[in-house]
């Protein structure tokens, strides 16, 4: 996973830290499974930078708080400190010393249940090195075109993130899993294409792109790709819904 910015040369270790140790422990391993833009930047399929740490959870629901406990040794044996963390799902933002004015805090998402047809496969992560249970391609695509509506309607905010990585993911011919898309949105692929068309339309601003996706990337590919970004990414989208409409 590339590093754009020296100051964040930290925070990458300590993602790197946290993942291996959670990895390292045999329970915490065989149920937690790694997903979202970080998971994909180790496997190098995207080329950005990625803070958070996200997971599925595919143990037993009655366990959940087990597995809470076991992964807040891991934060307390790290010298990690719980900064907050929500009583609805297992969700934490953990923090690390770090100078003034730099990165000092981690996100970890847990999200259960999954969709059920989430595809996962035992990939070996080489910055760690260690095998690793994570969410296939295809299915990190298809989340993450459902992702850029949904957080809007969960929360009102959108993540200029979202569209980097779905143009990247289709400048990189990756291919999409419509079952989850269908799961997730409860409607066909081809009708939330066309929902998604006109949702980055209306909602993506040149702010939004800048703002969230200057610090992910090289400044050089960032100058390179964010006038262009919407537009392109609503191209690959439109040849998608011809695709799915012939």
């Amino acid at each position: 996973m590339i590093t754009p910015r020296i100051q964040d040369a930290k925070h990458k270790a300590w993602l790197f830290r946290l993942l291996s140790a959670i990895f390292d422990d045999a329970y915490l391993s065989s149920v937690l499974y790694f997903k979202g833009g970080t998971c994909a930047a180790m496997r190098g399929f995207l080329d950005r930078f990625s803070v958070d740490l996200d997971f599925d959870y595919l143990g037993e629901k009655e366990d959940i708080t087990k597995t809470q406990k076991e992964i807040e040794k891991i934060f307390a044996k790290l010298g990690l400190e719980i900064k907050d963390k929500s009583r609805n799902v297992p969700q934490y933002f953990l923090k690390y010393d770090a100078p003034l004015g730099e990165r000092n805090t981690l996100k970890i998402d847990i999200s259960f249940p999954p969709p059920k047809t989430n595809q996962y496969e035992s990939v070996r992560i080489v910055e760690i090195d260690r095998v690793i249970n994570c969410q296939t391609v295809e299915t990190m695509f298809a989340n993450k075109l459902v992702a850029l509506i949904e957080r809007y309607e969960r929360n009102g905010s959108i993540a200029g993130r979202d569209l980097y990585d779905i143009h990247y993911f289709f400048m990189q011919g990756f291919q999409y899993d419509e079952k989850v898309i269908q799961e997730r949105r409860q409607q066909k692929p081809v009708d939330f294409i066309g929902i998604l068309i006109e949702f980055i339309k209306k909602e993506i601003t040149q702010t939004i792109i800048d703002q969230d996706i200057n610090m992910l990337v090289d400044p050089k590919k960032f100058q390179q790709i964010r006038k262009i970004l919407k537009q392109e990414t609503l191209v690959f989208l439109q040849d998608e819904l011809n695709r799915l409409t012939k």
